[in-house]
């Protein structure tokens, strides 16, 4: 069997099924990565018509996606194109095309006259059907007749046609049957009688089948009876059928015109010989004696050159012809021209084709525009049931569109709105760790957790209040913004939680809220990190870099959300008191760390640190502190994440819980005693389980130029308080 198609336009039908494809074969991912690569939109509208590029863009990026051939792919969209087109509501039209392979290929122009009813400009295939031997289209034989079909192109040329060059494919479908039948074969070791009785049976078949038939109109012989039962080799049933044609034509030639008022008879030069009675009202040319055809209409479909030997060719499918304007009477000429749409029929005898048509409308409208009326179309033409069918369907088509564009309209809403949602989320998890505010969107109530061991720093830039009182306020904001960005770059870096910000001072903590061991380590590398990264600041007074002083204490605190209106992940407890004690006791441009701190770095030999000595501390007494230098086993650059990438690694060991080491009353607090005298008990175990109110003595790095004096700490600075019920 040899097939001609001709490939039409794409509608988004074509796409969607694509994209369908490559999501049930692929996967989701993989379809957004061909999309982006072939530079398409994300949805594609069932009726509306696309360029054919996209199609072809999206086929080549496939091809390179998948390393295959662009065969392979097509091959593959011809097969799954025919399992969603009965996914989408086509199977029954598409198993009542033919009864067998050949009747199926030969109705397809059909099925496309109908789909023209609701894609109206589809340029659709056009199917030329010859034998040579059993064949299908492969999907179509293996779903519908159970059989194995293969292709083979056995031309592919471009040729004239009337609208230009025509891509023309000729291919060879050969069918392989799988469940074939059983053939009777003569058994060789088998006996006489065997075969004997065999026949006996045969036969016994055969006449109780005979017996089950009813009388036969004229009388035939016996030989003749069976023969139309059985074919003997195949074992199949055949209902014969032998038409009956009249001697004479019973039918007069006005009530034939009437009775087809949309019919045309031309012999093989194109001259006219009779027509319809309606046509003859639309197309008053027709009424004249020897005009040929061509010149009042052209053939839309199929798109072969007018005239009789092509239109034998293509004498099985369905001819559309559509008038020639120009050949109008002039009050027609600026309706819309008329279509036909009907069979050729080659009339042997007469030399003659007849053209049995009907108006090819698809709606009321259409109908009105033309001038035309129910009444012009015969009564047992069922164009008028079509009309009026579509009419409705056309509404539904409207309103699927309308629900498409709505649902892509919301689709592109949602997305929108799960952007915004992840920017909000962004904002809220920059204010608060990632846990409480999953909590908190839950509406949970957040509770408290006390954490044995962490590690917290403040920070502060020197002369901070000679610089505001010297410089603009959008000169402030800028030199906080530039210092503060980097500080943020360097919390990512190291892992470490970013508390809060007021005005000048920077206070981070390592070890919670995600308890590990490296906290010390973590908070000390960051400090070495802002100590560089504050060195690329410009003060706005001189010009020079800004210099920054910075605070280590390690102990335990307790941590929860303060606040409704704009709530605050806060520490508690006197760790972070005695923190901010080492930053306002601090030097400008070193790290000061406490001797808590102190003694858990040492242990790691993996920075440098120097014994300040003996210093007095509010609220503290007599203190030993130390200064951290540098990290000896890893480079500024590996500090600031120029070379690690965005993260610095840390070696953690589950297995280890890191405790602090016991420091002496002489090493870590000379005179703890007489402070403690004159001030109440700051310790987290009393403030959890007492009911007073218990103040924490916090004095900020920035409310007095006289915390800058380091070995002199003035008693006059002013203290913030932090309450924990």
């Amino acid at each position: 069997m040899v097939g001609v198609l001709y490939f039409p336009l794409q509608y988004g039908f074509i796409n969607t099924c694509l994209k369908s494809l490559v999501i049930e074969k692929f996967g989701e991912e993989t379809w957004e990565k061909l999309r982006l690569m072939a530079g398409v939109q994300e949805m594609f509208m069932t009726y509306e018509i696309y360029d054919d590029i996209i199609t072809l863009r999206l086929v080549q990026e496939a091809c390179k996606l998948l390393d295959v051939s662009s065969e392979v792919v097509l091959k593959l969209f011809g097969e799954y194109f025919f399992s969603f087109c009965k996914m989408s509501g086509y199977d029954t039209m598409l198993r009542t095309l033919g009864g067998n392979l050949l009747e199926f290929i030969e109705n397809l122009d059909a099925l496309h006259s109908y789909l023209a009813l609701s894609y109206e400009a589809m340029n659709a295939p056009s199917f030329r059907v010859e034998r040579m031997n059993d064949g299908i289209i492969e999907a179509v034989a293996k779903d519908f007749f159970d059989s194995e079909a293969t292709m083979t192109i056995l031309n592919q040329s471009e040729e004239d046609e009337r609208t230009g060059k025509k891509e023309h494919v000729v291919f060879q479908m050969e069918l392989k049957e799988k469940n074939t039948k059983r053939k009777v074969q003569p058994k060789e070791n088998g006996s006489d009688e065997e075969m004997k009785e065999d026949k006996e049976e045969m036969m016994k078949r055969m006449m109780d089948r005979c017996a089950n038939l009813k009388l036969c109109p004229r009388k035939r012989s016996p030989w003749e009876l069976v023969r139309s039962i059985v074919m003997f080799g195949q074992g199949n049933l055949h209902q014969s059928f032998i038409p009956s044609y009249p001697k004479k034509l019973w039918i007069e030639e006005q009530a034939f015109c009437n009775a087809f008022p949309f019919h045309i008879v031309f012999d093989q030069n194109l001259v006219v010989k009779h027509t319809g009675v309606n046509i003859q009202k639309f197309v008053p040319g027709l009424q004249t004696e020897g005009i040929r055809l061509e010149e009042y209409f052209t053939i839309v479909h199929p798109e072969v050159i007018f005239n009789i030997q092509s239109i034998k060719k293509f004498i099985n499918s369905q001819f559309v012809l559509k008038t020639r304007r120009e050949m109008l009477p002039e009050i027609q000429q600026n309706q819309p021209t008329l279509k036909l749409r009907g069979q050729m029929m080659w009339m042997e005898s007469l030399n003659c084709m007849i053209y049995l048509c009907s108006p090819k409308l698809r709606s009321l409208q259409e109908l009105e525009e033309r001038g035309l009326h129910l009444a012009d179309i015969a009564q047992h033409d069922t164009t008028r049931d079509l009309i009026l069918l579509n009419q409705q369907r056309l509404a539904e088509i409207e309103l699927s569109n309308q629900l498409e564009r709505k649902k892509e309209e919301l689709r592109i809403l949602s997305r929108n709105l799960e952007i915004e949602k992840q920017k909000s989320e962004k904002l809220l998890y920059a204010m608060l760790p990632t846990h409480v505010a999953n909590q908190l969107k839950e509406g949970k109530r957040v509770e408290a957790g006390e954490f044995k061991i962490c590690t917290i720093l403040f920070s502060d830039v020197v002369t901070f209040t000679n610089i505001c009182a010297a410089c603009e306020p959008i000169q402030i904001v800028n030199m906080l913004n530039a210092m503060y960005s980097r500080f943020d770059r360097l919390t990512s870096i190291h892992n470490v939680y970013k508390v809060e910000t007021i005005g000048d001072a920077y206070m981070v903590v390592g070890g919670v809220p995600v308890p590990t061991e490296t906290h010390a380590e973590r908070v000390a590398n960051f400090a070495l990190g802002m100590r560089i990264a504050a060195r690329e600041v410009t003060n706005p007074i001189t010009g020079d870099s800004i210099q920054i002083r910075v605070g280590l204490h390690t102990g335990p605190v307790l941590a929860g959300v303060v606040g409704e209106k704009m709530p605050r992940y806060c520490l508690f407890g006197d760790t972070v008191n005695t923190a901010s004690r080492m930053e306002s006791h601090g030097v400008p441009d070193h790290i000061h760390v406490s001797p808590f701190t102190y003694s858990v770095l040492k242990d790691k030999r993996i920075f440098e640190i120097m014994e300040r000595g003996e210093i007095e501390v509010k609220g503290k007494g007599l203190m030993r502190t130390y200064f951290l230098l540098k990290n000896l086993q890893k480079s500024d650059e590996q500090i600031m994440g120029f070379t690690d990438g965005e993260t610095f690694e840390y070696q953690e060991d589950p297995e280890k819980e890191t405790e602090l080491e016991d420091v002496s009353p002489e090493e870590a607090n000379i005179g703890q005693k007489d402070e403690e005298e004159r001030q109440p008990s700051l310790s987290l175990h009393s403030a959890r389980n007492s009911d007073y109110l218990v103040q924490f003595d916090i004095t900020p790095a920035y409310d007095s130029d006289a915390k800058h004096q380091h070995n002199n700490p003035s008693d006059t600075n002013s203290t913030k308080f932090c309450s924990l019920l």
